[in-house]
């Protein structure tokens, strides 16, 4: 028995999200939708490219300079997670904020 498969091939994506979600006109359906210029925005952004440096000095070992750099980079995403009512992001950069926070403690004082 020899079977060959059916070739089939991919098609692209014609329909825009936005035309789908009009054509479905339904109230479930949601795009995401990322505030763009408001001060959630800037403080999003600054704080990524704060940790993307604590990540740089983490593989430098620049240490415990890193973790002060990446604690300013948790702090401003608890902010936008508290500015954006998402708690996954406040919980996430608080418990690193802790972490880190508990990590210079230890650097400094022993613990």
């Amino acid at each position: 028995m020899n079977k060959t498969p059916e070739s089939k091939a991919i098609e692209p994506i014609k329909e825009k999200l936005d035309d789908k979600i009009k054509r479905l006109n339904s109230s479930r359906v949601f795009k995401k939708v990322t505030p763009r210029g408001d001060l959630s925005w800037y403080i999003k952004w600054a704080s990524s490219i704060i940790l993307i440096f604590a990540m740089l000095f983490t593989s430098a070992n620049m240490f415990p300079i890193n973790l002060y750099v990446a604690n300013f980079g948790f702090a401003g995403w608890v902010i936008v997670g508290m500015l954006w009512h998402d708690r996954s992001l406040i919980v996430l950069n608080s418990v690193s904020l802790a972490i880190y926070t508990l990590g210079i403690l230890n650097h400094h004082y022993g613990y």
